[in-house]
């Protein structure tokens, strides 16, 4: 028994981890994974519609597998599919469609990062009596005591700078190299737990509305 060229075909599916889309809009499969199968199929499959965005769903929503294999097989029940990658989708509701930094806030976190730093490393320098110890150098070094020693001072504040420079690797917008600075690795573990939490918080409320509904 020959098999029907739906029944022939295999799609792979791989979820993005994270997407944005605008509030009351209709979430379709494109929008939430990326499909590798025939170019028509493809274009079908696409515009499957998967959840109409409402004002109770929030900030957040949380797109599953299932939700997508259950649609697939409604479109096309005989069609072959291959999944990859993260088991869901986390949707970020935003009415810009996109997430832009706020510029007062970012001013703001700016300023308070700058001045908050300077005065860390003042309050340390302070601390371990840094000008004394300079001074001491200096007189060890040159048999000479000096009450301001700029020949020690001045390379030293502009090896704090270079120090700064290659601990972030970044140069304004450019990259010295490949290799992440230890703030992006921080932000993006920071940025993986919120979702982690995110998401067992989503699927607990599925688990909740799920049994509210078999109850009833």
């Amino acid at each position: 028994m020959e098999r029907s060229n739906t029944e022939s075909k295999v799609v792979y599916v791989r979820m993005r981890r994270r997407a944005v889309v605008r509030p009351l809009s209709l979430v379709t499969l494109g929008d939430v994974a990326r499909l590798v199968t025939d170019d028509d199929l493809q274009k079908r499959l696409k515009s499957v519609p998967l959840h109409r965005i409402t004002p109770k769903d929030g900030n957040l929503l949380l797109i599953d597998m299932l939700q997508v294999v259950k649609a697939i097989r409604t479109e096309e029940p005989g069609l072959i599919i291959e999944t990859f990658g993260e088991p869901h989708v986390l949707l970020e509701i935003s009415p810009e469609g996109e997430v832009k930094p706020r510029m007062f806030v970012l001013v703001l976190a700016w300023l308070l990062l700058f001045f908050g730093s300077g005065m860390a490393m003042m309050n340390f320098h302070a601390d371990v009596n840094m000008p004394q110890v300079q001074r001491r150098i200096t007189e060890l070094i040159t048999g000479k005591a000096q009450s301001h020693p700029w020949l020690f001072q001045i390379p030293y504040s502009i090896g704090i700078g270079m120090g700064m420079l290659l601990f972030f690797n970044r140069l304004l917008r450019k990259r010295l190299n490949d290799e992440p600075n230890p703030l992006e690795v921080e932000m993006f573990m920071y940025q993986e737990n919120v979702n982690h939490y995110v998401i067992t918080e989503e699927y607990s409320k599925k688990h909740e509305d799920q049994a509210g509904e078999n109850r009833d």
